[in-house]
Protein backbone atom coordinates (compact mmCIF):
# COMPACT_ATOMS: atom_id res chain seq x y z
CA UNK A 1 0.00 0.00 0.00
CA UNK A 2 1.38 3.37 -1.01
CA UNK A 3 0.14 6.53 0.63
CA UNK A 4 0.87 10.05 -0.44
CA UNK A 5 -0.13 13.28 1.28
CA UNK A 6 0.03 16.64 -0.36
CA UNK A 7 -1.19 20.12 0.40
CA UNK A 8 -2.45 21.83 -2.76
CA UNK A 9 -2.21 25.29 -1.23
CA UNK A 10 -1.38 26.58 2.24
CA UNK A 11 -4.98 27.49 3.00
CA UNK A 12 -6.40 24.11 1.83
CA UNK A 13 -6.43 20.93 3.92
CA UNK A 14 -3.99 18.14 3.16
CA UNK A 15 -5.11 15.59 0.52
CA UNK A 16 -4.24 11.94 1.07
CA UNK A 17 -4.12 9.40 -1.77
CA UNK A 18 -3.65 5.69 -1.12
CA UNK A 19 -3.36 2.82 -3.55
CA UNK A 20 -2.08 -0.69 -3.66
CA UNK A 21 -0.15 -2.49 -6.36
CA UNK A 22 -1.90 -5.73 -5.44
CA UNK A 23 -4.42 -6.31 -8.25
CA UNK A 24 -7.06 -7.90 -6.00
CA UNK A 25 -6.99 -5.50 -3.08
CA UNK A 26 -9.54 -2.73 -3.12
CA UNK A 27 -11.85 -4.43 -5.62
CA UNK A 28 -15.43 -4.67 -4.52
CA UNK A 29 -17.57 -7.79 -5.04
CA UNK A 30 -19.07 -6.52 -8.28
CA UNK A 31 -15.70 -6.28 -9.99
CA UNK A 32 -14.21 -9.52 -8.66
CA UNK A 33 -10.74 -10.32 -10.02
CA UNK A 34 -9.29 -8.52 -13.04
CA UNK A 35 -10.91 -10.30 -16.04
CA UNK A 36 -8.65 -11.56 -18.79
CA UNK A 37 -9.34 -10.86 -22.45
CA UNK A 38 -6.68 -12.89 -24.29
CA UNK A 39 -8.17 -12.18 -27.72
CA UNK A 40 -8.02 -8.43 -27.15
CA UNK A 41 -4.91 -6.51 -28.17
CA UNK A 42 -2.68 -5.59 -25.24
CA UNK A 43 -3.18 -1.88 -25.82
CA UNK A 44 -6.96 -2.36 -25.61
CA UNK A 45 -6.98 -4.40 -22.37
CA UNK A 46 -8.96 -2.84 -19.50
CA UNK A 47 -6.74 -1.19 -16.89
CA UNK A 48 -7.64 -1.55 -13.21
CA UNK A 49 -9.50 1.51 -11.96
CA UNK A 50 -8.56 3.98 -9.30
CA UNK A 51 -10.98 2.85 -6.57
CA UNK A 52 -11.29 6.31 -5.05
CA UNK A 53 -12.75 7.74 -8.26
CA UNK A 54 -16.27 6.62 -9.17
CA UNK A 55 -15.73 7.70 -12.77
CA UNK A 56 -12.63 5.51 -13.03
CA UNK A 57 -14.53 2.52 -11.67
CA UNK A 58 -17.42 3.19 -14.06
CA UNK A 59 -15.08 3.53 -17.06
CA UNK A 60 -13.41 0.26 -16.04
CA UNK A 61 -16.79 -1.52 -15.78
CA UNK A 62 -17.89 -0.11 -19.14
CA UNK A 63 -14.57 -1.12 -20.69
CA UNK A 64 -14.92 -4.68 -19.36
CA UNK A 65 -18.50 -4.83 -20.63
CA UNK A 66 -17.42 -3.65 -24.09
CA UNK A 67 -14.54 -6.15 -24.11
CA UNK A 68 -17.00 -8.98 -23.33
CA UNK A 69 -19.35 -7.75 -26.05
CA UNK A 70 -16.40 -7.54 -28.46
CA UNK A 71 -15.44 -11.13 -27.64
CA UNK A 72 -19.04 -12.24 -28.25
CA UNK A 73 -19.15 -10.37 -31.57
CA UNK A 74 -15.91 -12.09 -32.64
CA UNK A 75 -17.45 -15.47 -31.69
CA UNK A 76 -20.61 -14.61 -33.63
CA UNK A 77 -18.57 -13.54 -36.66
CA UNK A 78 -16.60 -16.80 -36.57
CA UNK A 79 -19.84 -18.80 -36.37
CA UNK A 80 -21.33 -16.83 -39.25
CA UNK A 81 -18.17 -17.36 -41.32
CA UNK A 82 -18.45 -21.12 -40.68
CA UNK A 83 -22.13 -21.04 -41.67
CA UNK A 84 -21.21 -19.08 -44.81
CA UNK A 85 -18.65 -21.75 -45.76
CA UNK A 86 -21.28 -24.46 -45.20
CA UNK A 87 -23.82 -22.61 -47.35
CA UNK A 88 -21.27 -22.07 -50.13
CA UNK A 89 -20.43 -25.78 -50.05
CA UNK A 90 -24.15 -26.60 -50.27
CA UNK A 91 -24.55 -24.15 -53.14
CA UNK A 92 -21.66 -25.74 -55.02
CA UNK A 93 -23.17 -29.15 -54.38
CA UNK A 94 -26.59 -27.89 -55.52
CA UNK A 95 -25.01 -26.46 -58.66
CA UNK A 96 -23.46 -29.86 -59.33
CA UNK A 97 -26.83 -31.51 -58.83
CA UNK A 98 -28.45 -28.95 -61.14
CA UNK A 99 -25.89 -29.71 -63.85
CA UNK A 100 -26.46 -33.44 -63.36
CA UNK A 101 -30.24 -32.96 -63.60
CA UNK A 102 -29.83 -30.97 -66.81
CA UNK A 103 -27.55 -33.69 -68.24
CA UNK A 104 -30.04 -36.41 -67.30
CA UNK A 105 -32.95 -34.44 -68.79
CA UNK A 106 -31.05 -34.07 -72.05
CA UNK A 107 -30.16 -37.77 -72.03
CA UNK A 108 -33.83 -38.62 -71.40
CA UNK A 109 -34.92 -36.36 -74.29
CA UNK A 110 -32.46 -38.05 -76.67
CA UNK A 111 -33.47 -41.55 -75.54
CA UNK A 112 -37.20 -40.72 -75.77
CA UNK A 113 -36.68 -39.47 -79.35
CA UNK A 114 -34.70 -42.61 -80.17
CA UNK A 115 -37.48 -44.71 -78.63
CA UNK A 116 -40.13 -42.99 -80.78
CA UNK A 117 -38.00 -43.59 -83.86
CA UNK A 118 -37.51 -47.25 -82.97
CA UNK A 119 -41.25 -47.71 -82.36
CA UNK A 120 -42.01 -46.15 -85.78
CA UNK A 121 -39.43 -48.38 -87.52
CA UNK A 122 -40.77 -51.45 -85.65
CA UNK A 123 -44.35 -50.70 -86.78
CA UNK A 124 -43.19 -50.22 -90.38
CA UNK A 125 -41.25 -53.48 -90.31
CA UNK A 126 -44.23 -55.28 -88.75
CA UNK A 127 -46.46 -54.03 -91.59
CA UNK A 128 -43.85 -55.06 -94.16
CA UNK A 129 -43.66 -58.49 -92.51
CA UNK A 130 -47.43 -58.88 -92.67
CA UNK A 131 -47.38 -57.82 -96.31
CA UNK A 132 -44.60 -60.33 -97.08
CA UNK A 133 -46.45 -63.10 -95.21
CA UNK A 134 -49.58 -62.34 -97.22
CA UNK A 135 -47.60 -62.47 -100.47
CA UNK A 136 -45.85 -65.68 -99.34
CA UNK A 137 -49.17 -67.35 -98.45
CA UNK A 138 -50.67 -66.39 -101.84
CA UNK A 139 -47.69 -67.92 -103.61
CA UNK A 140 -47.94 -71.08 -101.58
CA UNK A 141 -51.69 -71.25 -102.23
CA UNK A 142 -51.22 -70.78 -105.95
CA UNK A 143 -48.51 -73.36 -106.23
Amino acid sequence: MITSARRVSPDKPEVRISFSLDSTSGLNDAEEAHPAFPDLEQRLQPVLPCQSLKESVQVYKDHCKMAKEFRQVKIDIAQLEDRKKDLIAELVEDDGVTVEIARLNEEFRVLAEENRTLITVHMERARQLETLRGVSQKRQGSS
